[in-house]
């Protein structure tokens, strides 16, 4: 048996890999983490971020060399191993300002479509993401609004409805922005409905309700996919906090029609674990995708806390979710300025990359290294396989990978070193998980 150890701690804050060749001993009945990889649950299709119209900007201000080692250190070979990606249909509060692909509201053939603006910050860093990628980026679509006209307040921002004459049209316009990436080479393969429907937000938003999002999926975001041969394109609801995923899923899919179109749920994370709920969804709906689809640390919330703090914040959620049945995770923002931004209403947050515009460098923060435990080893087609564990003070996930190799994750958030011995049906290894660190073991038979 060959253990790998990758461990990152409050000290370094970086990766510390060493290797140790074992034939596996007989461990005893303390401290026991045991493995059962003949019991397996969920397929993970990746790890990824989001290519915002910020990120795409700020990336821009540094060197050419620079902005390659920012995509090498999420989707390169020598990064973290990112496979997924998110982007916005439409602006989004982390754009330089609203704008829309249709501003002409007598526009009903969708003629002045353009995504002129894409083409300025977004697929630029794309493109250089798709360059280094070691596999192939699956793409997710979500929108934050629709164009103005098409809403009941006539403004991408403060909520708002889409109003009904325009709901056939709307998905049209999503049709037709899905062709037009997909002609690009940016092939959107899944997309949410909305970010946050059910959030008046100040900046880009709109309101469904669990009724009007099951009607425009059944009636006509679907039918529309469909008959504009985008049939295989997987459609997600909900898009927001874990708090009322259940109910909203379960509002929704109870419509068969509608349930045939929806290949899964999304969810955010804002307002707590609530990792039961994402359990139950998965419980409920065993044929339905569950897509951690966003989460940052929010500067109004987190401002002053610690580096460990927020780098725990993500390695939780994530070994929360992932325990609960998540199938792929998307982080928020790639990369951000200095200020957490810019954002056009100046909502700031982290990213686990920041930049300094002023001085053209950036810097790999913690939350950086932690999310990188589970991205740069769990690959695409991995499964989970069950767990358990002598203390709820260790935190803990295991993998088998699609070449069999096996990838335990376990964190600490504790103020004290935390033994561990890691077993599989009676053989194993231990080891001490120190305080306020993270380790990825990966084996191999």
């Amino acid at each position: 048996m060959k253990i790998t150890t990758i461990t990152t701690d409050y000290n370094e804050g970086k990766f510390l890999e060493t290797t140790n060749v074992t034939e596996g001993v007989e461990v005893g009945a303390m401290n026991v983490v045991n493995l059962y990889p003949d019991v397996t649950y969920q397929e993970i299709r990746g790890f990824g971020g989001a290519f915002t119209e910020a990120a795409g900007y700020t990336v821009s201000k540094l060197s050419e060399e620079k902005q390659k080692e920012i995509a090498e250190a999420y989707f390169g070979e020598s990064g973290i191993g990112y496979s997924l990606a998110r982007t916005h249909i439409n602006s989004c509060d982390f754009a330089l300002g609203n704008y829309a692909y249709v501003e002409d509201e007598t526009d009903t053939k969708l003629e002045t479509f353009t995504r002129e603006r894409d083409y300025q910050y977004i697929v630029p860093f794309i493109r250089l993401a798709q360059e280094v990628s070691r596999d192939e980026i699956e793409f997710l679509a979500s929108p934050w609004s629709p164009p103005a006209f098409m809403k009941t307040n006539g403004e991408m921002n403060h909520g708002g409805q889409l109003k009904e004459e325009y709901r056939k049209l709307w998905a049209e316009y999503i049709c037709k922005y899905i062709k037009e990436c997909q002609a690009d080479n940016i092939p959107i393969s899944k997309i949410t409905v909305q970010n946050e429907p059910e959030a008046t937000q100040e900046w880009d938003s709109c309101r469904y309700s669990a009724i009007e999002e099951m009607e425009f999926v059944r009636d006509y975001l679907g039918p529309t996919l469909k008959e504009q041969g985008l049939g295989d394109i997987k459609v997600y609801i909900w898009d927001h906090n874990k708090e009322i995923m259940f109910e909203r899923a379960k509002d929704i899919l109870q419509d068969e029609k509608a349930s045939e179109y929806i290949a899964g749920i999304g969810f955010h994370w804002y307002t707590g674990d609530h990792f039961e709920a994402v359990s139950l969804v998965k419980e409920q709906f065993p044929d339905k995708e569950l897509l951690f689809t966003e989460g940052c640390v929010e500067f109004s919330r987190f401002m002053d806390s610690n580096d460990v703090y927020k780098a725990e914040m993500y390695a939780h959620d994530i070994l929360g979710n992932l325990n609960a049945g998540m199938n792929g995770y998307y982080d928020w923002n790639l990369v951000l300025d200095e200020k957490g931004g810019p954002n056009h209403v100046n909502n700031l947050c982290a990213a686990p990359i920041m930049c300094d515009c002023t001085t053209g460098t950036f810097e790999k923060r913690l939350s950086y290294y932690y999310v990188g435990h589970f991205s740069k080893y769990i690959r695409r087609g991995a499964k989970r396989i069950a767990t358990t564990r002598y203390s709820e003070q260790i935190e803990v996930t295991a993998f088998v990978n699609p070449d069999g190799e096996k990838v335990v994750v376990l964190l600490n958030k504790q103020d004290k070193d935390m033994p561990v011995s890691l077993r599989e049906y009676g053989m194993g290894t231990d080891l001490v998980v120190k305080a306020h660190s993270i380790v990825t073991l990966r084996i191999e038979e």
